[in-house]
């Protein structure tokens, strides 16, 4: 397997993956399309009310904390609340150091990225995971991601004009801007280096939660960057459709289909994730990181992910970060016959890009 490893400004793009047209483009300017999406994600903010869920340990250098705070009040009026595991070098110094937090992807949860954030503690770097909406302890005790198609299924099927969550995504992006206000008040973190990486869902969080939140210093989405519009149009959604597929069979149902097709991952996703297939998707929303660095890893044989699609991102992120006269710091690397998977090289090279970038 080859592996090819390029700076955004020396991919090569073939005349057919240009960025969306001009039309598509002028709907927002980039301030506009920010305050837009952060708009259409803003609800009420609650007290953080931080609580350690277990004492704190220190094993083989390492300090390791688990706690959960307050994100929202919910529609039928429980308090939505995030549980996160924190990592960081276990030294009686006051050092203020920079944080990464790392997301886990569709049926995953926190524990799973145990391993990277020990590997950014003993870098001196804090590293944090959080459970995703429906996911790890805020699955309800079910197993995989059944909770997280579920919510997204009861979101599909509640009716107009009545209080719909939007576990497809945008909520954990809600609790990922929640996350930075606590991250931000510790007294062991720097607030002006803070970063966020996630895999698969996880990836697709962090650029959707990071590109309008410049409080996230560096970014490195693995295996999530895309066009949704670009799958949707070129009938390559079923990879996508397939991660959560009994979500996509009750839209189905629902709009009198035999099967899933695009026209139920077109109504389904513009319900559930509105905007995505515009003025929110990949190429809309990647170039707002420009002068920030920025991390893409990609497989070349994603079915999630089409690499035709990841490179209209890829290529509205390139012209951004041209213009801003910042190339050098964005980077791409391609796993060539690679399916959605993360490699070893993909980790080893987030993980490093991270940590420099985070330097002082």
């Amino acid at each position: 397997m080859r592996t090819v490893l390029l700076l955004l400004s020396c991919l090569v793009l073939s005349c057919s993956l240009l960025p969306l047209r001009a039309e598509d483009r002028k709907r927002y300017t980039d301030s506009e399309r920010k305050a837009a999406f952060l708009k259409l994600l803003d609800r009420p903010k609650v007290p953080a009310d931080v609580k350690a869920t277990k004492p704190s340990e220190m094993r083989n250098g390492l300090h390791y904390e688990t706690f959960s705070f307050a994100t929202e009040k919910k529609a039928d009026g429980t308090i939505e609340r995030m549980p996160v595991l924190l990592v960081k070098p276990a030294t009686s110094d006051e050092t203020r150091r920079p944080v990464v937090i790392v997301m886990h992807g569709t049926g995953g949860n926190k524990e799973s990225f145990r391993g990277w954030l020990e590997e950014f503690a003993r870098q001196g770097i804090i590293g944090v995971s959080i459970d995703a909406r429906y996911h790890g302890e805020r699955s309800g005790g079910t197993k995989g991601s059944d909770a997280y198609v579920a919510a997204i299924t009861k979101a599909w099927q509640t009716p107009a004009g009545q209080p719909r969550e939007h576990p497809f995504y945008y909520d954990t992006c809600w609790d990922l801007w929640r996350l930075l206000d606590v991250l931000q008040a510790r007294p062991d973190i720097d607030p002006n280096r803070i970063g966020m990486m996630g895999i698969s869902m996880g990836g697709i969080q962090t650029w959707l939660a990071a590109a309008v939140d410049d409080r996230v210093q560096a970014a490195a989405p693995l295996i999530g960057v895309q066009s949704f519009r670009w799958s949707l149009d070129n009938d390559k959604w079923q990879g996508r459709a397939r991660t959560i597929l009994a979500a996509h069979e009750a839209a189905a149902k629902d709009l009198g289909e035999r099967d899933v097709n695009q026209r139920v991952c077109r109504e389904l996703w513009t319900k559930v994730i509105p905007g995505i297939l515009d003025n929110f998707d990949g190429p809309q929303l990647l170039p707002l990181f420009a002068g920030r660095p920025l991390f893409i890893a990609n497989g070349e044989r994603d079915p999630n992910c089409p690499i035709e699609g990841a490179k209209l991102a890829m290529a509205s992120a390139r012209e951004a970060f041209e213009k801003a006269g910042c190339s050098e710091k964005l980077k791409i690397l391609i796993a060539e016959g690679v399916p959605h998977k993360v490699t070893d090289e993909m980790r080893k090279e987030s993980i490093a890009f991270m940590v420099k970038s985070l330097a002082k």
